[in-house]
């Protein structure tokens, strides 16, 4: 983030379309130079929210201000954004050059000008040399690099990118991912994504809101949500979480000891206000959870069964049926794992005490 003033104010927006509340009381800032990214399941409200910056839809009550002026009432072309379309939409029938000056040619830039802005947005996106190409004899890779052209072409203080890298397949997808980034980087603009794909907005934002049912369950960057999740429902949707129900049996200065259907787990950690006999949930990643063949002498754990195991190249994931139900995921390094155990067999699985995360919610 190269810049702490907000570039971006969401104060209080709501929409609704008849009964359905699209947008539910979400206040955000996005940071000048800040490549961020509202990320959520699908219905959750960011392509609403979107939309609403962009200035296709009003909102019902709130105000969208950028860089402190209030655009809630503007239309579109009266915003210094600009939008990537997941769809792309360049136009069919001119060339690369003409769709990437389409915009400057409308609000009336000398064609000097527009040449001279053509010429170092292709040298940005690295399409020299293809100027007079049409549309449909492009690849898809690039026709995103021509439609990230056609959009920074005005010069916006806020890029919109809704879902841009869906069509492309995975390696391409990720190849683009890094050319966004650097684009960004570069030009020290302001992007705003909307996607649904975890990894693609883990990998690009440096900051992110997650959202669910139109309002915001959280903001962090990624390193945070993945690692600190406000909720069961943030710990679930961000990678795979093991959540183990539990009541708080004591709480001390810097650790809690919990029940974990009779057995005693502790987490070393500081948890202000927490009161023995409240119901939480301890949080493991897989990544943080050891499988072993004989009961450790250390760490909190559980006894069960494997019920599968999957070989995923660089790792292997092992679910193990506990004794009270519970199914857990255990994630090992392939290079670790040697002549480990079958399907069937009984194991136990351990976590430290430093792994676990206390969720209120």
């Amino acid at each position: 983030m190269s810049s702490s003033h907000p570039l971006l104010q969401l104060e209080r927006l709501n929409k609704a379309f008849g009964k359905t509340v699209a947008v539910d009381d979400v206040s955000l800032e996005i940071a000048g130079g800040e490549f961020f990214a509202l990320l959520g399941p699908s219905g959750c409200g960011k392509s609403t929210l979107m939309r609403l910056i962009a200035g296709f839809d009003t909102p019902d009550s709130g105000r969208i201000l950028i860089d402190g002026r209030d655009v809630s009432a503007d239309p579109p072309h009266k915003r210094p954004v600009n939008m990537m379309f997941q769809s792309y939409a360049l136009f069919p029938h001119m060339n690369v050059a003409a769709n990437i000056g389409f915009a400057l040619k409308r609000r009336g830039e000398a064609a000097g000008v527009i040449a001279s802005r053509v010429r170092d947005m292709l040298r940005l996106v690295r399409m020299e040399g293809f100027e007079e190409r049409r549309p449909d004899s492009l690849s898809g890779g690039q026709k995103a690099r021509v439609a990230l052209a056609r959009a920074l072409a005005g010069e916006p203080k806020l890029l919109l990118l809704d879902e841009p890298l869906s069509a492309l397949d995975r390696k391409l997808r990720e190849e683009i991912q890094f050319e966004l980034m650097q684009v960004q980087r570069d030009l020290g603009l302001s992007f705003l994504v909307v996607t649904h794909d975890q990894q693609e907005a883990i990998a690009m934002a440096s900051r992110m809101a997650l959202l669910r049912e139109g309002a915001v369950a959280q903001v962090a960057s990624p390193r945070q949500l993945y690692e600190r999740p406000a909720s069961r429902w943030v710990a679930r949707f961000i990678g795979e979480a093991n959540l183990l129900e539990a009541r708080v049996r004591q709480v001390e200065a810097c650790s809690v000891t919990l029940d974990v259907d009779g057995v005693m787990h502790s987490v070393e950690e500081a948890y202000h206000g927490l009161e023995p006999g409240a119901a939480v949930a301890l949080c493991v990643r897989p990544e943080r959870m050891v499988l072993h063949r004989e009961r450790p002498l250390s760490g909190n754990v559980l006894s069960g069964e494997i019920v599968e195991i999957v070989y995923l190249g660089a790792s292997v994931s092992w679910r193990v049926r506990c004794d009270n139900g519970l199914l857990v995921r255990v994630v090992s390094q392939s290079a670790i794992v040697e002549d480990g155990p079958v399907r069937g067999a009984r194991v136990f699985v351990s976590y430290t005490p430093e792994a676990a995360l206390v969720l209120r919610q």
